[in-house]
């Protein structure tokens, strides 16, 4: 029986991986106390100690996690920013070819992607892969998410009786173009030049909605919008990401439609000149913990979804 440590056990997305993890018979736990949990000897001890460690932590922490590792036998999943571009580290996206899936099984070392990331990388990286746009693309990618996503200070922030009315409308962020996704989604995807990035925190606690618009010249001479269909309907086809058709309500798509789910929606809309590439699914599920077990479970061999909402 394995055993998993999950170091920041106590933050949104350790306590969601700790919820979904606890009641497994396949694993076992190894847990510290309130008094040890931040207690670095404590900490190196159990990280050392396991054989699958989960960290959710700050960046800045999660590389001096991986520091205090000193058994080469143990797997790191990390769900930080720190090493989703950094050498000797698989991208946690197994959906996008074999390859990714095949580092994902064998790897050590395995980097949650970002949820924002997520959805752009989806629909970005088969089509420069593939030549459907040029890597020189210069691609604007909008995403909307629930505030869970910004972690435990923003989910009180909504939450609290006495909130700003500010909070009572959508909130564009990431505006001076630093979000700490874009050095993923940039190298991920395999473009020479990062996109201009909108997201949008609204007032729901999960759920996301990514948009890669792309006009009838972006996609490359003698391709079309079908030739982008046809290669989501082949990449996209479950457990997990699906290509999906037909799917709005009513001429709208709600950013909060998979919300406690870990699969993904992929679509195609627009027009022939005006192409929106979309990507939907939970901050939460396939944007973080989700995404996080089936990593796990790619690396147990227990099956991709096993303990996963689809």
């Amino acid at each position: 029986m394995k055993k998993i440590f999950i170091d920041g056990r106590s933050g949104t997305t350790g306590l969601r991986i700790f919820e979904r993890l606890e009641s497994r018979s396949d694993i076992e736990m190894l847990i510290l106390s309130e008094e040890n949990r931040k207690d670095p000897n404590c900490r190196k001890e159990a990280l050392n100690g396991c054989d699958i460690a989960f960290l959710c932590l700050p960046d800045a922490a999660a590389i001096e996690a991986v520091s205090l590792i000193e058994n080469p036998d143990v797997v790191v999943i990390d769900t930080s920013t720190a090493h989703r571009t950094e050498q000797g580290w698989a991208y946690g996206f197994p959906e996008l070819s074999s390859e990714f899936a095949e580092a994902v099984k064998s790897s050590k070392r395995i980097a949650v992607p970002g949820c924002h990331a997520s959805g752009f990388i989806s629909l970005v990286y088969p089509l420069v892969k593939n030549k459907l746009i040029g890597a020189d693309a210069r691609l604007t990618c909008h995403s909307i998410t629930g505030y869970s996503g910004g972690g435990k200070q923003m989910i009180a922030q909504y939450e609290s009786d006495g909130r700003e009315t500010l909070l009572d409308a959508p909130r564009q962020y990431g505006i001076t173009q630093q979000h700490k996704h874009l050095k993923e989604m940039q190298r991920i995807s395999g473009l020479e030049i990062p996109p201009v990035f909108c997201p949008i925190v609204a007032d729901f606690y999960s759920g996301m909605e990514v948009t890669v618009p792309l006009f009838k010249e972006d996609i490359a001479d003698g391709k079309t919008v079908e030739d982008i269909r046809s290669l989501y309907k082949e990449m996209y086809n479950g457990p997990v990401v699906n290509y999906a058709e037909n799917i709005s309500e009513g001429g709208f798509l709600s950013s909060n439609a998979l919300q406690g789910k870990d699969s993904m929606q992929i679509m195609v809309e627009g027009n022939d000149d005006r192409i929106l590439l979309i990507a939907r699914y939970d901050n939460l599920g396939k944007g973080a913990s989700g995404a996080a077990i089936e990593c796990l479970n790619m690396v147990l061999g227990t099956g991709q979804t096993l303990g996963m909402e689809l």
